[in-house]
């Protein structure tokens, strides 16, 4: 489902490892949830809700570090974006989950893949130029 391509590669070594990273996450859920066994698998939701969140916030505090110390001039709005994902992400409830394992899944495999096509692809892409022209590869 999540496959890197080159193209969404900011030319940053570290951001790119880390996108690569929150792909294998968006990947894990989405072979959990696909799998038609019957068998519950809330433990293995959370888990990955849980390691989406911790990584999320990891990167996102990296990208806007990197950013601020470059001087990028529309870090306010990145900012607002990274806010606006994580409190998605906990806005889910995990009794939720357990009812609604499947939709709840799903439906959180189609917002990390808007996100991706709308953050990385878009939002990303606005500091790719600015950070290499500033010598950050």
């Amino acid at each position: 489902m999540f496959k890197w391509k080159e193209e969404f590669s900011v030319n940053i070594k570290s951001i790119d490892e880390q996108h690569k990273e929150l792909f294998k996450i968006g990947n894990s859920l989405y072979e959990i949830v696909s799998i038609k066994d019957g068998v519950d698998r809330y433990d293995e939701i959370v888990e990955i809700l849980h390691k989406l969140m911790d990584y999320a916030e990891y990167h996102f505090d990296f990208e806007e570090k990197l950013l601020e110390e470059n001087g990028f001039p529309y870090l306010k709005q990145h900012r607002r974006q990274h806010d606006s994902f994580i409190q998605k992400v906990r806005s889910i409830d995990e009794r939720d989950i357990d009812e609604k394992q499947k939709t709840i899944g799903m439906d959180l495999i189609i917002f990390i893949a808007n996100w991706i096509e709308s953050h990385i692809l878009k939002t990303d892409m606005e500091y790719k130029e600015y950070m290499n022209d500033k010598g950050v590869y």
